[in-house]
């Protein structure tokens, strides 16, 4: 950093290695770019097993490329790592950033299990290096706007929050990679299900609405998984997460997720208040406050880049948004997830197999009544095994798993104050 007589201190790019730069790495990727041409950060490496092709890179300056990780960190003398690699490879890849002072953006979930994240905490904290967890739905400013909305008791006492999201995904999808829909591979856990992957957004940006996303903060799980696809993990499932604050007050967290859906639509979070709710979609920045009495509210919200929050944190110093710990209650899901038993195959009559929407033959699974019973859990803060249309189980193949809550686990703060840390 510089500093002339009549500006304001002129910053040096951030450089920036990135860890996987083709599947959802290229959204990173993108933002790379974009927070390039402001200035705040220089792209200086990818890794990558086959190379990028020059025209994926256009105004990036070639960045340099290699397969090898720690060899490219020194090479480059990045300060942070963007890593969005198959999840068994997060700790790894975090930890070896760590060990040679690079900060790091690690994609969620931040590992496929407690142990490994415990580590992972460890180690991002005995290295002295700040940690943000890629859950880019904690960026919306509209989490503090429902957190404010409640303090304020726009909807009275907080009754529970509920998680809704039905989305589609063909058998392309689980045939991108070898990890994905895998339980474990090769002897790793993976841990690739609806809950901890593709819809993690939603339970994390309830308990972080909720106040209890700290590991200590989970009082009891219960879960429910299924899949009506041929694969390991689960794509229809449900978990209703007990959460107990310092202060006494408790909390109820029930989301209902699939990847089976007949009609495809924006996941949400409920804040259910006893005069009233607050709905907050999360890929949107968009909230609706419904008041009893009072015409409803719509508001829409900007969002921080977690990206660029990491660069201000080493800059000035700004608080992290997604620091390990504030993961840890959704890592007590993950592990749940990861230690209950297999999920449970659907019976052939409960779905049914369609054309993909992206037109390349590929083929997708449909739940039949999956929408409404995904609407139903978050309205009703019920499992599918509990929704009952008065004359019996709206989903008779649902059966509840209660899973044993261990003692809560203390996870010391990982991110750093970075004492001198001037981007």
């Amino acid at each position: 950093m510089t500093t002339t007589a009549s500006s304001e201190p002129v910053r040096t790019p951030v450089p920036v290695v990135l860890a996987g730069a083709r599947g959802h790495g290229r959204w990173h990727l993108e933002n790379i770019r974009r927070l390039a041409e402001e200035g705040l950060v220089r792209l200086a490496g990818i890794c990558e097993l086959e190379p990028l092709e020059a025209g994926e890179l256009e105004g990036l300056g070639g960045p340099e490329q290699s397969a090898d990780f720690p060899a490219l960190l020194e090479s480059t003398g990045a300060r942070i790592a963007v890593i969005c690699t198959p999840i068994h490879t997060h700790a790894d890849l975090a930890l070896a950033a760590a060990e040679r002072g690079v900060h790091i953006l690690l994609e969620k979930p931040p590992t496929p299990s407690y142990a490994e994240f415990e580590r992972l905490v460890k180690g991002v904290r005995a290295a002295d290096v700040a940690c943000q967890i890629g859950f880019q739905s904690l960026g919306s400013h509209a989490v503090t706007a429902v957190r404010d909305l409640v303090g304020e008791g726009a909807i009275g006492a907080v009754r529970g929050i509920g998680a809704a999201g039905a989305w589609s995904r063909d058998h392309a999808y689980w045939a991108r990679a070898p990890w994905a829909g895998r339980r474990r591979l090769d002897g790793r856990d993976v841990v690739d299900g609806v809950l901890t992957n593709p819809l993690a957004h939603a339970v994390a940006t309830a308990l972080r609405i909720d106040g209890g996303d700290r590991a200590e903060d989970v009082a009891g799980i219960e879960l429910e998984l299924y899949r009506a696809n041929a694969i390991e993990s689960d794509d229809t499932s449900c978990v209703r997460i007990r959460t107990a604050h310092g202060d006494g007050r408790t909390g109820e967290i029930t989301a209902a997720v699939t990847l089976c859906a007949e009609r495809p639509g924006e996941p949400y979070v409920v804040v259910h208040g006893e005069s009233g709710r607050i709905t907050f979609w999360y890929k949107q920045d968009r909230l609706r406050l419904e008041r009893d009495g009072q015409a409803p509210e719509t508001t829409e919200h900007a969002r921080t880049d977690l990206l660029r929050n990491l660069v201000a944190h080493l800059a000035d110093g700004e608080e992290l948004l997604v620091p390990p710990e504030r993961t840890g209650a959704f890592m007590r899901l993950v592990e749940a997830v990861r230690t209950a038993p297999e999920p449970r195959p659907l019976p052939a009559g409960a779905w049914r197999t369609e054309p993909g929407a992206g037109g390349d033959g590929s083929a997708r699974r449909i739940v039949a009544g999956i929408d409404d019973l995904v609407a139903a859990g978050a309205e009703e803060l019920a499992l599918y095994s509990e929704l009952s249309d008065g004359s019996g189980p709206r989903a008779p193949w649902a059966a509840p798993v209660k899973v044993p809550v261990t003692a809560p686990v203390k996870v010391p703060a990982a991110e750093s104050a970075v004492k001198g840390a001037g981007a």
